[in-house]
Parts: C-alpha cells; structure tokens; sequence
C-alpha cells in the first residue's frame, strides 16, 4: 500500500514497477545494472481516486498521462535502483497530491467606476496621439 494521505491509500496492484538500464555517465555499472525505474500507476481503473480528481491528475500529468488512463513516471537520478524506486514513488505521492486539491470557484466580479474612466481615458489620449501621426499639412 502506498500512503498519499491518512485516508487516500493505494493498492499494490494498481502500480507496476519495471527497471531498465539508466543513460548517462556512470561508467561500467551503467552497463551492468539496470537502476532506471518506471513506475506504472493504473489511475483510470483506480477505485481509490474520485472523477473529479482523476480529471485533474490527467490534466497535471500531461505526456506522462498514456492512452489507456496509466500514469508512468521515470527516474534514472541516482546510482541505486532504490533510491531510484523512492524518488518515483515520491514524485507520484506529490502528483496525487496536487489532484486532491480542488482549485477555488472564481467569483465574478464587476470593473469599478474609475477603472471604465481609467481605461477610456487612456484610449483617448492614445487615439490623439495617432490621429497626430497623419501627414502634416502646409500652414504657410
């Protein structure tokens, strides 16, 4: 079970680890050792996330989001599959997290006197200001 908060729990069978060679330096235990972590987060099927959320952590995961509702996360940061496989947890905790919260209803609001007389205001001046820009005429 993974824990995002102390109601929200993950079911073991809803997340798919697969390891695979990381790129970048690191000489022969590159070659040798497969420390890249791929985490699968089955999110569409998950019984443990509301519509409402999954919505949002469809729109929060962007390319990461695949076809099938899946989640996949990748970390290649550090030497050790298990550091590797902790930091892909964390970046998923993190992600959920941010799904949880509902954004604020926008109130709508109306502009005030003074901001219309501002703002006309200033279109005039700027219109003058053009209207200046035509050719100038002989006054002689």
């Amino acid at each position: 079970m993974l824990q995002i908060t102390p109601t929200l729990e993950i079911a073991d069978w809803e997340l798919t680890e697969t390891f695979t060679r990381a790129s970048g330096p690191g000489g022969q235990n590159v070659n040798k050792v497969s420390t890249a972590v791929e985490l699968r987060f089955e999110a569409e099927r998950s019984p443990s996330l509301s519509a409402p959320v999954k919505a949002r952590l469809k729109r929060l995961a962007g390319r990461r989001w695949t076809l099938d509702g899946a989640l996949i996360i990748r970390a290649e940061e550090e030497r050790s599959q298990a550091r590797n496989r902790a930091i892909a947890r964390e970046r998923l905790i993190e992600l959920i997290r941010k799904a949880l919260v509902a954004p604020k209803r926008r109130i709508a609001t109306r502009p005030t006197l003074g901001s219309k007389k501002r703002r006309l205001k200033s279109k005039k001046e700027r219109g003058e200001v053009k209207s200046l820009r035509g050719r100038v005429t002989g006054e002689d």
